[in-house]
């Protein structure tokens, strides 16, 4: 193997070779963790660790494939593909049908996604006569998967009156009946959600004894990276399969953790050296990522939480430009700056659009954005929109492979049965549902019941029922005797589907033909691809199920199209961790929007600071940050101060002038004390404003009030302003319906209105 030292710097070779025993790496942003990572399984394998028994776990399939994509270029494809890496959920799933005998289910189980999900929900809130006002499947399926990831079983729910207690203060009482209604459900299906497959695996590995043992023997190596992310459930397994060797390896950054929400519990990683007293700690701590202002930033800012362990990031690139400030009136007026800033870095700097990337708190928030962009013909890309395997075309047809590899899968029973369209409406299914029920059945094994005579269901309408199912039938005879692309193409000609969209010439048909070809593709580019079984053979008959669990594990993070790739990207923040690009804008950065709530814990105010320094570790070479004095929800204009996070940044890392102080009351944090006197003079083109408070008096206007045309202002005029009242125009950037103009008011403010929003009268 190539020599390390000449690949890692001093921090990443020390963590790289140091691979027995526990270990925590704190890697900070841009710090190199996927490379040292690389590195330190391939020093493994030439130190002679057979490449089985390392188990890798990462949190999206991407991530994954492009460190075994490195390991295979150093150590070879053989050894790369024996290593068991991939997310939790793959893997586990692995294991759970490699196990199925001892689960309850069968090794062919289908894993619901979570739009699966909330049907099923919904189905059983009907069901069971629940109101669906006050039950709602989004809501239902949260706090169920809340309960799983805290291994709480439906039996266990039950059980606990402090949960029975908090559900029937929240006016839903019976959901203890909908999770355990569910589950049976699940069972009867032979499927499972995201949840189930590390619920059970926790099952598994807590009641067989011999099978934790086998697993624990199989993974004397275990490597987990973004350790923050991990949910109580996940860690638990881990702890278990670490037991007996000790060899686990958990990297991370705490910095970095932002998912509570989704149960990742930041204790995990802050707590690991006590759940492994005798480990090793190393730090990555320069950043290759960003200029040094920008890391300097960060370091500002996240100094003020309280939790966390200590790091000081630095990097040795160039000192870069400041973070700049973009402040507007309104939130309009937020997109509209925004987007003028971009198209004049463009412009000056001739850099291309998939270089910029627009951030925000919650995703209501991109229309503002997406209108100014449109408006200066600007592409851009929503990052986090509709995957390509949550169109309805592909979910369709996803539906009748799983159906045909699970005979029990109900969800996709119901999908399907009447696409293309058969004649089988809601009636047909209502009665067959109740005969299923009353049989215990699945819908599929309902069809061929001697029973359904008696259901109400038409002679007719038997035969199309029966068509359907012997269709089915017939491929599921073929899933092992051709690969899954010659399986999916067979299917989707005799299904009628082909048919039924090269009937439809409308635009929509002819995409929706065209992403069907582009499936088609994805399944040959599969079969294609040099993977290699547990037998070290290559594994060319691949078969259907293989491909459905590849595409059922597919996480958001894996769904990006190269044709999207020079477009301006808009995300939350959320979305933008573990991505970067050189310029980022921040946006929305005023309380009640980010942080996102006044009324906030100390807690969930750190991990809102951590999406803060996320956000600000996403950028290169440049961070803008913009906010609004005013913001219209639900109608209703609000007034917001600025972000306190923006208020702890060292100001000598902002552009703004030396008279400019901006400080946070460090005995309450949620008081700000901010005050700045003067707008800074900036280039042409370069729309930055220092923090200003909002005036205490807000101005009314004068009797004879009546908006002037931008056009007859001048620089030296006395204007009156609908809101700030008067002033004098001291500079006017350009004429233009997008121009801006520079005004001194009464009041002591500079301030920067734009002509397209500006409500002003010429005095004088």
């Amino acid at each position: 193997m190539e020599d390390l030292k000449n690949k890692l710097n001093d921090s990443q070779y020390k963590a790289a070779t140091a691979i027995n025993g526990a270990t925590l790496i704190i890697a900070g942003a841009g710090s190199g963790k996927t490379r040292t990572l690389t590195y330190r399984i391939a020093c493994m394998i030439s130190q002679g660790i057979a490449p089985q028994n390392i188990l890798a776990l990462t949190f999206t399939n991407k991530a994954a494939n492009e460190m075994r994509e490195r390991i295979k270029s150093i150590v070879g494809s053989q050894n790369s593909y024996r290593i068991w890496m991939g997310t939790f959920h793959s893997v586990f799933s692995r294991i759970l049908r490699a196990e199925s005998a001892a689960t309850g289910f069968s090794s062919n189980f289908t894993i619901y996604d979570t739009a699966d999900s909330k049907s099923l929900i919904k189905s059983i809130i009907s069901e069971l006569g629940y109101d669906e006002t006050k039950y709602k499947p989004n809501e239902i399926l949260s706090r169920i998967s809340k309960a799983k990831n805290a291994l709480i079983t439906p039996n266990a729910y039950s059980a606990n009156a402090n949960i029975l207690a908090e559900d029937k203060k929240q006016k839903k009482p019976y959901i203890f009946n909908i999770y355990a209604t569910y589950m049976q459900k699940c069972k009867n299906a032979n499927a499972m959600d995201f949840d189930d497959l590390l619920l059970n695996t926790n099952i598994l590995f807590r009641d067989n004894a011999a099978i934790l043992e086998k697993y624990q023997n199989q993974f004397q190596y275990i490597l987990i990276d973004e350790y923050q992310d991990t949910n109580y459930s996940q860690n638990l397994i881990i702890k278990k399969l670490a037991e007996k060797h000790g060899n686990v390896c958990a990297v991370g950054d705490d910095a970095q953790s932002i998912y509570a929400f989704r149960g990742a519990r930041i204790e995990n990683i802050l707590n690991f050296r006590n759940d492994y007293p005798n480990y090793k700690e190393f730090k990555l701590e320069e950043n290759y990522r960003s200029t040094q202002t920008i890391v300097n930033a960060a370091n500002s800012i996240i100094k003020n939480n309280t939790n966390q362990l200590k790091k000081e990031c630095f990097s040795k690139s160039e000192t870069g430009e400041k973070i700049g400030i973009i402040q507007s009136y309104t939130d309009q007026e937020e997109g509209f700056l925004v987007a003028d800033s971009i198209s004049d870095a463009i412009r000056q700097k001739r850099i291309s659009y998939s270089n910029f990337a627009i951030l925000y708190r919650t995703n209501a928030q991109s229309r503002i954005f997406e209108d100014a962009l449109r408006r200066k013909n600007i592409p851009y890309k929503i990052y986090g929109g509709l995957s390509f395997y949550q169109r309805a075309e592909i979910k369709d047809f996803i539906a009748y492979l799983r159906l045909c590899v699970n005979h029990n899968d109900d969800e996709a029973f119901k999908r399907i049965i009447n696409y293309p369209a058969r004649g089988i409406g809601n009636t047909t299914m209502e009665r067959l549902q109740l005969l299923a029920n009353e049989e215990q059945k699945s819908l599929f094994d309902a069809v061929k019941s001697d029973n359904i005579a008696s259901g109400g269901i038409k002679p007719a309408t038997q035969k199309k029922l029966y068509d359907f199912v012997n269709l089915i039938e017939s491929f599921t005879a073929k899933i092992f005797t051709v690969d899954a692309f010659e399986f999916a193409k067979n299917l989707a000609s005799e299904s009628g589907i082909i048919a039924d969209l090269e009937q439809n010439i409308s635009v929509e048909g002819k995409s929706r033909y065209e992403n069907i070809g582009s499936l088609m593709n994805g399944i040959k580019e599969f079969c294609s691809s040099d993977r290699i079984n547990n037998d070290n053979q290559s594994d060319f008959a691949t078969t259907i199920n293989e491909y459905l669990d590849n595409v059922a594990l597919i996480t958001d993070a894996d769904n990006e199209k190269a044709e999207d790739a020079d477009k301006i990207s808009l995300m939350t923040v959320h979305q933008a961790k573990g991505l970067e690009y050189g310029h980022i804008y921040i946006t929305g950065m005023e309380e009640n929007v980010f942080p996102v709530t006044k009324d906030i814990s100390l807690n969930e105010l750190e991990e809102e600071r951590r999406l803060f320094y996320v956000a600000l570790t996403r950028a290169k070479t440049k961070v803008n940050i913009s906010f609004s004095q005013s913001r219209y929800r639900w109608g209703k204009l609000e007034y917001n101060r600025i972000s306190r996070f923006v208020l702890e940044i060292d100001k000598q890392f902002l552009e703004t002038g030396s008279n400019c102080e901006v400080s946070i009351n460090k005995s309450d944090n949620n008081s700000i004390a901010d005050s700045c006197d003067e707008m800074i003079s900036q280039p042409k083109h370069t729309i930055t404003t220092v923090i200003k408070r909002q005036p205490s008096n807000q101005h009314t206007p004068s009797a004879n009030f009546a908006i002037s045309d931008y056009k007859d202002v001048r620089t030296g005029m006395r204007i009156e302003h609908n809101l700030f009242g008067y002033g004098k125009v001291i500079n006017i950037d350009k004429y233009a319906p997008d121009g801006k103009m520079i005004v001194m008011f009464d009041d002591n403010f500079k301030r920067t209105l734009l002509f397209k929003y500006a409500k002003i009268r010429i005095v004088k």
